[in-house]
Formats: structure tokens, sequence, C-alpha cells
């Protein structure tokens, strides 16, 4: 029977292997989008960098790859930093997020030497400020374009209103820019934006662009400020089975189809504006390592009841809890059975006790017996960094394939491992 191949390995023997749940990364397909990344983006557009986005999937062989790659690290976390920085990457070419970054996690930024940090509200600028006194730390200011792209409410980050960075009109913006303008400390090189996730037209990005042109413009006629760098963020689509599923694929969505034109834009927008073209970041995440991962489950049970038929498998929310959060949606394959027709229509259920614990809603699949190993398709980003414990559940294993090899890259945990940490009260042995 024709067994489901992922970066040259065996699925079956994997799962066998390592046990099930299980994320699956093609480490071939993740040095392809950075190859792309370099050669669309980089090498086409002068002044132009790259930040890996690290919250979509981060460990310390993936920094390793990154690094490889020659491309930048975005982190919105001490931790993340510091995965970050154990696996040795170059401080200078890490960028901080976060809505909320607290007083350890810029201190660590600073005195760790990180290349940007990107400010998202006033009483952090002004926090920052005085933590880096007797340094000069280089900024950007997170700002809000006022665009509401076509994707989930939950996953929409610059419109107006968001919780992200400043409003990109009035004077709340142009009192930050003048308070980093006069500060001894900081640096303001320019703006970054990010408009949200699994966006599919580039219409709502370049829009952005103007709009952020147009800020430029009028920061640089009331304020004298001149910006030196955009950061464009990322956000771009990617769809449901990657183009190297056997006999599934959908086209790959190019890097491209989205930077291509806003670079259009920005140099056009900048030309007419009088304005000199400010070097550019972006920010990929999932467009990355997406399509690079597959999880591995084990059939536990088939109930078929009258109009639907239920496949429990080992995992569920606490590995993916994505089609929970917003309704993310995904295909699958059975990977021992991949030769046969799909003849039936089933409902792919997790074991936790929430009935909103479903990955895949009526999906067609030849029969499934107890033991079958589903492969469910595009879970490289967000599902390892989004894991939990919920019905103390432990964490899966990762394992990075390539051209056949198969190496651990994150152990699964063990039951012991839930228990660090857990105490129990001294005084509850005297009751």
């Amino acid at each position: 029977m024709p067994r489901l191949i992922w970066g040259g390995a065996d699925c079956v023997e994997l799962a066998r292997r390592y046990g099930t749940p299980l994320y699956v990364m093609d480490e071939a397909v993740i040095r392809a989008r950075c190859a792309e990344a370099r050669r669309n983006f980089l090498e086409k557009w002068p002044g132009a960098s790259v930040c890996y986005a690290s919250k979509a999937f981060l460990t310390a062989a993936m920094v390793r790859i990154i690094d490889q790659e020659g491309l930048g690290l975005d982190v919105v976390s001490g931790g993340e930093l510091h995965t970050a920085l154990s696996a040795e990457f170059p401080a200078s070419r890490i960028e901080m997020h976060g809505n909320a970054k607290s007083e350890g996690e810029l201190r660590a930024a600073l005195s760790r030497g990180v290349g940007r940090v990107i400010v998202d509200g006033q009483m952090e600028l002004e926090l920052l400020d005085e933590l880096a006194a007797g340094k000069r730390q280089d900024i950007l200011i997170r700002v809000a374009p006022g665009v509401t792209p076509n994707t989930h409410s939950h996953i929409v980050t610059g419109h107006k209103g968001s919780k992200f960075g400043f409003p990109i009109e009035g004077r709340i913006l142009e009192d930050a820019v003048v308070f980093a303008m006069n500060s001894p400390n900081l640096t303001l090189k320019g703006f970054h934006f990010h408009i949200g996730s699994q966006i599919f037209e580039n219409g709502f990005h370049v829009e952005s662009v103007r709009r952020v042109a147009a800020l430029a413009e009028r920061l640089k006629n009331v304020l004298g400020f001149e910006t030196d760098e955009l950061n464009f963020g990322g956000g771009f689509g990617v769809g449901k089975i990657p183009e190297n599923a056997p006999a599934l694929g959908e086209p790959h969505l190019p890097l491209a189809l989205f930077t291509d034109p806003m670079m259009e834009t920005l140099t056009a927008e900048c030309e007419a504006r009088g304005l000199k073209r400010p070097s550019v970041c972006i920010e990929p995440g999932r467009w990355i390592v997406a399509e690079a991962g597959i999880t591995l489950y084990k059939v536990e049970t088939v109930k078929r009841l009258p109009g639907v038929t239920y496949v429990g498998v080992d995992g569920g929310m606490p590995d993916n809890p994505r089609p929970s959060l917003y309704q993310a949606a995904y295909e699958a394959v059975i990977a021992n059975k991949t030769g046969l027709p799909a003849s039936e229509k089933v409902t792919i259920a997790g074991k936790c006790c929430e009935t909103g614990d479903i990955l895949i809603e009526s999906i067609a699949l030849p029969p499934v017996e107890r033991g079958d190993i589903i492969a469910v398709f595009n879970t490289g980003a967000y599902n390892f960094s989004m894991a939990s414990n919920y019905n103390r559940l432990p964490r899966p294993a990762v394992v990075l394939v390539n051209d056949g090899r198969a190496d651990e890259i994150v152990a699964r945990q063990d039951e012991a491992a839930l228990l660090l940490g857990d105490r129990i009260p001294e005084r509850f042995f005297y009751l």
C-alpha cells in the first residue's frame, strides 16, 4: 500500500519511531522559502531585509536554519529572545516586538544589543528611553494604517482601534515622534505596520503603503523628520494544502505577489511626494514554515452515527488550537492508505473533553480504521508554538526531515515533565 512520504521520510515509520501526535517539518521546504525571499526581495530591491517572524515556529534548530539562510529574526517575548540567543543568533539581526513588553524584556533587549526595538505605545517609549540611558537604541514606531483586510477578525491587526501600535492619524503619533527625536537615548529610524495574517490579496498591503507614505510626507513637512526605514510586517497568505503534497497540492503564493506591488507603490509614492525611498524590511513567518509542516495522528476510534462519522485521534486542541480559536481549515490524508480512493466523509475529532475539539469537519477519506495514521497538512506555523498541556496531555515531539533523514529537534514531553514546578504545600502533609 502506498504511504505518504514527507521530506523523503516514510510518515508511517516516523509515527512508529517517534510516536504520535508528531510534528514533522521538511527542512528543504523551509530553506526553499528562505531562498525565494532572498531571490525575489533581498536581491531585487536595494536596502531590503527580511526578518523571520519567529512566533510562527521557533526552536533552537529553526534559529540555526534562519541564521544559515542569512535572514534576521523577529521576536515578541523574552522567551523567544532567550531561545534565539541560546542558539547563538547575532543580536544585531534581532528585532524586538510586542504590545506589552515587560521591563525585564526591554532590559534584556537593551543589554544584549538587539538591532531594533519596535515601540508599540507612548508608555513603552518613555520606559525604553529611561532604561536606555547611557546607550543608543535604534527603534521603529508601530503604526496602525487603518486598513481592514479580508481575514478572520482575530487575526486583523492594523485596523482603527487595534491594540497594536499608534493610530496613523492625529497628535498621538506626532507627539511620540517628537519625544523620540528629542531623546538622547533613542534613534527613531522609521515605522512598522502589520495589517493581519492569512491575507491573499495584495491590495490591502498596497493601500497601507500609500497611507504610510502620506504619513512620512506629513512628518517631514510638520516635524522635519525623515523616514529612513519602513517595516511592512508579514501576513502573506498560505493555502490549506502544500504544493508538494502528493496529488493534492494547490499553487504556492509567491512572495513577489505581495512585495513587488508594495515596493513599486512605495517607490512611486516617494517620488511623487519628494521623499527618499526608505529601506524596507518584511517579516514572513507562516509563509516560510506553514507548508513545511505536517502533524501525524493515530486513529483511536471510529464512531459511525446517523449523519456523521467521527474519527477520534490521539491529539487535537492541545497540539492545534487554531480550528477552535478562529476556524482555521485544514486538509488531511491517511498516511498508510494514500493509494486508496476517498470513499467516505468523516469528521476528525480531537480527544479533549470539549465539543469544539474538532480538527477537520466533513473531509473525504478512504475507509478509516483504528490504528491508521492521519497526516494533517500545513501545520508548520502556530501549531507547535501554541501547543498546550490542556487535559494534562504531553506536548508532541518535533522531527526535522530532509532527504530521508529524520532528526528529533524537540523531544516529546513525558508525564514526569507535566509535574515540573508542581508543588504540594507542606501544610497539606499535616492535616
